[in-house]
């Protein structure tokens, strides 16, 4: 009997990429049109929802219903006068670490407050796009260096904009035209004007490391799981050791698997922690 050969990369691929469809093989799938371009002169636009869009106002979702359903318990148990317990005590944990340990102590107190709420959101939004692409049937929007590229220039706003309501227009513009010290006179002016464009570069490599490293750490998780799953179909014509080579790529595939979760959390915080640290150094340029 000839065995069929399985392409695995055109597999890794396959669960990778976005489309216009959702994959539930090998049960059914769910497929859409593209809806026809919208043209804006020579721009074209498309506004067709795609897999990774669904994922994302999937994890929106959850992350709105997760803090709801905390503020709801919360409220009953406080107003029976209980200490905080079960879910709504671990995500009362998750929420102050996040307010506490990264937001206000890499931004100040007073500025921390304020931004909380955003990197809060940025964080939780995260952590569940990266745990839903580790579902069966499941998809990581942030395994899109487009959702990852729109998450950074979020933060890329917030750092620039606030530094801007901070410090002023003329200590905004200290961020480009940096004074030296020890210089004066027109050495400083040179010396301000040469520094300018590595500031510049400086301002715009802060996002494109923020949205590389979350979408190359997803992606690369994936690629590995599914690559060490190839692994079983390639030798799967071995008669003799399919069985201990399915084994072995099984539990090695469990090991990444739970890898994976703790990365899941981690690049959720570093994306977090980063953001809240460029604010931080924006706030207190001076």
């Amino acid at each position: 009997m000839i065995q069929e050969r399985v392409d695995v990369g055109q597999v890794v691929l396959h669960h990778t990429a976005d489309a216009y469809a959702l994959d539930f093989e090998p049960l059914f799938t769910i497929s859409w049109h593209r809806w026809p371009d919208i043209h804006f002169g020579t721009l074209t636009l498309n506004l067709t929802p795609t897999k990774h869009v669904v994922f994302m106002v999937l994890a929106a979702t959850l992350v709105f219903f997760t803090m709801w359903l905390t503020g709801k318990q919360l409220e009953r148990q406080r107003a029976s006068e209980n200490a905080p317990k079960g879910f709504a005590n671990a995500m009362e944990a998750f929420v102050l670490f996040v307010r506490d340990d990264i937001a206000i102590a890499n931004i100040g107190h007073e500025e921390g407050e304020k931004y909380a709420p955003f990197v809060m959101a940025l964080f939780f939004f995260i952590l569940y796009s990266n745990v839903l692409g580790l579902l069966p049937w499941g998809s990581a929007a942030t395994g899109n260096l487009a959702v990852t590229g729109a998450l950074a220039i979020l933060s890329f706003v917030a750092i620039e904009v606030g530094g801007l309501m901070k410090l002023g227009v003329g200590g905004y513009m200290r961020t480009i035209f940096p004074k030296i010290p020890g210089i004066s006179g027109a050495g400083a002016v040179a010396m301000s004007l040469a520094m300018a464009p590595i500031e510049v570069l400086g301002k715009l490599v802060k996002p494109f490391a923020l949205a590389v490293r979350l979408f190359g750490n997803m992606t690369a998780g994936h690629f590995v799981i599914l690559s060490l799953f190839g692994i079983i179909f390639l030798f799967g014509h071995l008669q003799v050791w399919n069985w201990a080579i399915g084994i072995v790529t099984a539990g090695l595939v469990v090991g990444i698997m739970l890898l994976e979760l703790f990365v899941a959390l981690l690049q959720a915080y570093v994306f977090a922690l980063l953001t809240a640290t460029f604010i931080g150094m924006m706030q207190h340029e001076h």
